[in-house]
């Protein structure tokens, strides 16, 4: 097969060599397996609920918002009280604690970036001890709170069979996602939880077709208009997370020996959203916890301000959403980009902007151009969060309702993360094939 050496494989040449690349294809093959696995899993009973009861429970939404919210990332297990109820989301919760405590604490921060590997490794042990133990913290709550109600034999033996296998489950999910990983293609936990946000599509379509078959002209209308503002937000997504602003640097001459080396131009990319999904999945944490409150107090003022303003149609509730994923957006950026560093590591080097001394003015600018491109960034995830919503409310169909923007921000970000690691495997095999040659 003729390939083009300098160009990104194409499509045919891509599937060519996931079928005859024997370390591509067995990667490919052990991907889908354990993702299988993973997916079965989720079907496994808890012992001791009445699953039914439950089943109906959460269909009403009767125990609370926060249900909602996890069921996102956990893909009906929770729906379904399988071993696997809680999937990735202790390992998930763990790394944005470990994210949030770098940057806090001066030992994690030396760790991760002086250690070099032996210090990353340390890093991922201590993730794993925090997601064992925020495991035990959720199914804990969840048996007492959520589960007890439903159970056959209520007691102590019962809230500690359903946290063993609860914690159990979810440690294998996480090792699991760490095999994908490793010896997988992708990134495990992304595509774990891929795998729960597309496990929901079928019911949700199915739904959207039978509401289409109805023979009601404007449900039809409103299923047309809500499928193109889904397409149009699925291709804003891949442009803002493709997007990137390319500072030029230049790298000063040097002379090595009787060589003298000329002024190389390169460039500096700063993403457009340096927080990905995160902004969104903060502030929707934040909101939904005053709605789970309500199941369990009995003020009433508090109940009705929260049922009143703090809905999701409230004009009150969508204000405090983009503020929120503001904020978060300018939070999170300074946690992975700090234009201190950024301007010294330039410095080190040699190198500097045009037109821009290196030092403190090299980080005043890189400052105020991070800062524009996040507030570019929150404007993006604000519509992306709000436009799907008021859309399903203006024309009734309300089949999508799970598929929100957290989830398109996450299928469309894992999605382009794994075509691109594919990509670097078959431009590998690209070389190989040219060393044989």
């Amino acid at each position: 097969m003729v390939v083009s050496r300098g160009k990104t494989p194409s499509a045919q040449e891509t599937f060519m060599q996931m079928a005859q690349a024997a370390g591509l294809r067995s990667r490919l093959l052990l991907t889908l397996g354990l993702l299988v696995l993973v997916r079965l899993g989720v079907f496994i009973p808890v012992p001791g609920i009445d699953r039914a009861c439950f089943g109906q429970a959460i269909q009403s939404g009767s125990p609370g918002g926060f249900v909602g919210f996890i069921v996102i990332f956990v893909g009906g297990g929770l729906a379904a009280l399988g071993i696997f109820a809680l999937g990735i989301l202790p390992f998930i919760n763990a790394s944005i604690i470990m994210q949030l405590l770098t940057a806090a604490l001066p030992q994690l921060e030396e760790l991760q970036k002086n250690e070099g590997e032996a210090g990353r490794r340390r890093i991922s042990q201590i993730t794993r001890y925090v997601a064992l133990g925020w495991a035990i913290l959720q199914s804990t709550l969840l048996s007492l709170f959520l589960l007890a109600p439903f159970a056959e034999q209520p007691g102590f033996f019962f809230i500690f069979q359903t946290v063993v296998a609860l914690t159990t489950g979810s440690m294998f999910v996480m090792w699991v996602g760490e095999l994908i990983t490793e010896r997988g293609l992708g990134n495990g936990a992304s595509l774990l939880i891929f795998l729960n946000i597309v496990s929901t599509l079928p019911r949700s379509l199915n739904q959207t077709i039978e509401l289409a078959q109805s023979g009601d002209r404007n449900l039809v209308g409103g299923v047309i208009i809500l499928l193109l503002v889904f397409l149009a937000m699925i291709v804003g997504i891949v442009f803002v997370q493709e997007g990137t602003r390319r500072i030029p640097i230049i790298s000063a001459r040097r002379q090595v020996g009787r060589k003298l080396y000329l002024e190389q131009s390169n460039y500096l990319p700063l993403r457009l959203n340096q927080g990905g999904v995160m902004p969104i999945i903060f502030a929707s944490a934040v909101l939904v916890l005053p709605l789970s409150l309500t199941q369990y107090v009995s003020n009433p003022t508090f109940v009705n301000f929260v049922s009143n303003y703090l809905n999701p149609t409230s004009l009150l509730y969508v204000a405090l959403y983009l503020l929120l994923i503001l904020f978060f957006s300018y939070f999170y950026a300074s946690l992975v980009v700090n234009p201190e560093d950024m301007s010294r590591n330039l410095k080190k080097m040699g190198a500097s902007i045009p037109g821009i001394r290196p030092g403190r003015a090299t980080t005043d600018y890189l400052g105020r151009v991070l800062n524009r491109l996040t507030f570019l960034g929150a404007i993006f995830l604000g519509l992306v969060a709000v436009i799907p919503s008021a859309v399903e409310s203006a024309t009734r169909v309300q089949t999508f309702r799970g598929l929100g923007a957290t989830s398109l921000l996450i299928l469309v970000g894992v999605a382009i993360d794994t075509a691109k690691q594919i990509q670097t495997y078959v431009i590998s095999q690209r070389y190989e094939g040219m060393v044989k040659q």
